[in-house]
């Protein structure tokens, strides 16, 4: 059974950078996506990715600041957050599914979750 572990989480100050790492074991699940949630909000789509790595897909609220990336030999999804700020403090999740890529961005098709990872960004 595939499992998602994340990592990488943390307290930064706006304008700072950090990545995420999602490790999967167990791999079976053809894309890979990130969501996050924060306090008293719905878990939101953040980006979504093939294992290949060809092909991605972003929510707009990130276009430009957040790259979605995989290291297919570690089973490893990323996600380099640039020029952060306070909207962008979460959990943020990783999940897996077998949906198309642009229909990754709906939580129903995600199969597998991971347990989240907290992002705070404050001064």
């Amino acid at each position: 059974q595939e499992r998602l572990v994340e990592s990488g989480g943390g307290l930064v100050q706006p304008g700072d950078s950090l990545r995420l790492s999602c490790a999967a074991s167990g791999r079976t699940l053809s894309n890979m996506a990130w969501f996050r949630q924060a306090p008293g909000k719905e878990r939101e789509f953040v980006a979504a990715i093939t294992w290949s790595g060809y092909s991605t897909y972003n929510a707009q609220s990130v276009k430009g600041r957040f790259t979605v990336s995989v290291d297919n030999v570690k089973n490893t999804m990323f996600l380099q957050m640039n020029s952060l700020q306070p909207e962008d403090a979460a959990v943020y999740y990783c999940g897996a599914g077998r949906a198309t890529l642009e229909r990754m961005r709906f939580r129903a098709s995600i199969e597998v979750w991971g347990q989240g990872t907290l992002v705070t960004v404050s001064s």
